[in-house]
């Protein structure tokens, strides 16, 4: 990956659209803008963010709306993997796609399963359980592109 492919995957990271604006796709950048906006908005995510943080995350699930965290994890690394896809079209591989739809999934089984996951008796809750699945999610993604990769070089 690139300079500028890393800096745009980190500007993603920071807030998806900032990768966008930074290839000069103003109308995309925007759009991925207001639906993070939007689903931030409408899950009450901030909130529940709060709320994990001072320790309490049964309370946080109670206070998001999970219907509309899901899309979450899509948005958010659909725009990662747009801004990396869109800054060198030579260094752009059709499996590069793989470690973002894989952390997607996890992260998002992840809100699916967090209030049952419990590291020894400590509930990680809604925040912080979904972001541990992004190290399973990518390293997955990144198994499978290598196994994919291999076998169309044959």
């Amino acid at each position: 990956m690139t300079k500028q492919a890393l800096e745009k995957l980190f500007w993603s990271i920071a807030f998806p659209g900032f990768g966008q604006l930074l290839n000069r796709q103003y109308i995309k950048g925007t759009v991925f803008i207001v639906l993070e906006f939007w689903i931030n908005v409408k899950s009450n995510f901030n909130l529940a963010i709060i709320s994990s943080f001072h320790g309490h995350p049964a309370v946080s699930f109670e206070q998001m709306h999970v219907k509309w965290l899901l899309f979450y994890p899509s948005l958010y690394f659909w725009s990662m993997w747009d801004a990396v896809k869109h800054t060198d079209k030579n260094d752009y591989s059709p499996l590069m796609l793989l470690p973002y739809i894989f952390a997607s999934f996890f992260v998002t089984m992840g809100l699916i399963y967090s209030l049952k996951a419990a590291f020894f008796t400590l509930l990680l809750g809604p925040i912080f359980f979904p972001l541990l699945m992004v190290i399973p999610g990518v390293l997955s993604g990144l198994a499978v592109k290598k196994i994919l990769a291999s076998m169309l070089m044959k």
